[in-house]
């Protein structure tokens, strides 16, 4: 897989963060996690010829900002390689309410350490803008996702956009499906399930996603672990 496509495949909406829109999706939301707390997000995607383990942290130290600091390990062939590293913050300037909107700006860093031998140098930087509306006394949420990533390795700027949805099916239970990409190339599609086990604690959640138009070669199956913390401090 590209730099380009790993990338895109973790902002994260990121990801998840999720209230909160949050993993799965990629497609990020205008929220964030409430002041003094913080989140896991956790999640294992199932490539055809590998497998990626995630784990996110991110912290809230004031109202409407989040930091993430975070990586994965992909497993292929029986070995353990291609670490991903990444750096996030996301800063809110109006939060999403009910039959309402929010906005909010993302910039962050990610790298591939094995993959681009170990250079600090090398890797992606990128900065989007999160826009969330919700209709019908939160029945629909809609988030959209404007933005560009800037491929040093290529040095090449590419512009990327997402477009998701949450929509209610039962207590505790959502269905996610999102649409994103970049302007040089198909998009991606994701859907799937989101359920909290914990109310506003715990949620785990379950996708399918692939390139569109697309034969079974980038198809993917995830399964994720949210935990989101009380105040700390």
């Amino acid at each position: 897989m590209t730099h380009l496509c790993r990338l895109l495949l973790l902002l994260p909406a990121l990801c998840p963060m999720l209230a909160m829109a949050a993993r799965p999706m990629i497609t990020d939301d205008a929220r964030v996690v409430d002041p003094n707390s913080c989140q896991l997000e956790s999640w294992a995607k199932h490539n055809r010829d590998s497998t990626e383990y995630w784990a996110l942290p991110g912290c809230s130290p004031r109202e409407n900002l989040e930091l993430t600091l975070g990586g994965a390990v992909t497993r292929q062939d029986g070995e353990s390689q291609n670490s991903d590293l990444m750096l996030q913050a996301k800063l809110l300037f109006k939060q999403l309410e009910t039959n309402s909107y929010g906005y909010g700006l993302v910039v962050g860093h990610a790298q591939h350490p094995r993959l681009d031998n170990n250079s600090s140098m090398i890797g992606n930087t990128y900065a989007y803008i999160p826009v969330s509306a919700s209709f019908f006394s939160d029945k629909l949420i809609l988030h959209t996702n404007f933005g560009a990533l800037h491929d040093k390795e290529n040095n090449r700027t590419d512009m990327t956009w997402g477009l998701g949805s949450e929509i209610p099916l039962a207590n505790k239970l959502d269905l996610i499906a999102e649409t994103y990409g970049d302007h040089r190339s198909r998009p991606y599609y994701q859907a799937g399930l989101r359920y909290w086990l914990v109310p506003e604690r715990v949620q785990i959640d379950t996708t399918y996603g692939n390139r569109m138009y697309n034969n079974s070669d980038e198809r993917w199956l995830s399964i994720g672990l949210r935990l989101l913390s009380a105040p700390l401090w």
